[in-house]
């Protein structure tokens, strides 16, 4: 028999005792098989322990990689949050200079339009003190003429 290998009973199980008493030696046999038992069992117990401190290390370092790349990711949303705000107050005061623009705009050109119709006025005036210019030139001439005979 091999020593790694227990023996096969046949029938039924004795007691400890009724061995111990029928065949000297079984209680050796019986107490080397308690000890292999117990062995094992303890390790059986500290395999099994240290397969569950291996579960919670792996929990806890799947949860810190999980924070970590939680915190990655939420660092460029942050910092993609932070932009948007920075763009929008921008475009809002963009928006009060373009309009501030307009108005300014409007009123240039309003002045411009004044200024363009003053001028035309000018002209128009000038045409028509020409005009009343050559008018009292002929009228003068012709009471001069008229004098003259």
């Amino acid at each position: 028999m091999n020593p790694t290998q227990l023996p096969q009973t046949l029938g039924r199980v004795l007691s400890s005792s009724k061995m111990n008493k029928s065949h000297p030696g079984i209680g050796d046999l019986e107490s080397s098989l308690i000890q292999i038992y117990n062995h094992h069992h303890q390790n059986f117990l500290q395999l099994r322990d240290q397969a569950e401190k291996a579960k919670k290390e792996a929990i806890r370092k799947a949860g810190r990689v999980s924070d970590l790349l939680v915190e990655a990711v939420n660092g460029g949303v942050q910092e993609s949050f932070v932009n948007e705000k920075r763009i929008e107050a921008e475009i809002r005061v963009l928006a009060s200079t373009i309009a501030r623009f307009m108005k300014q705009t409007d009123q240039w050109l309003a002045a411009s339009h004044s200024i363009n119709t003053a001028v035309k006025e000018i002209g128009d005036f000038e045409n028509w003190m020409k005009s009343m210019d050559f008018d009292c030139k002929s009228i003068n001439a012709a009471i001069r003429n008229i004098n003259q005979q």
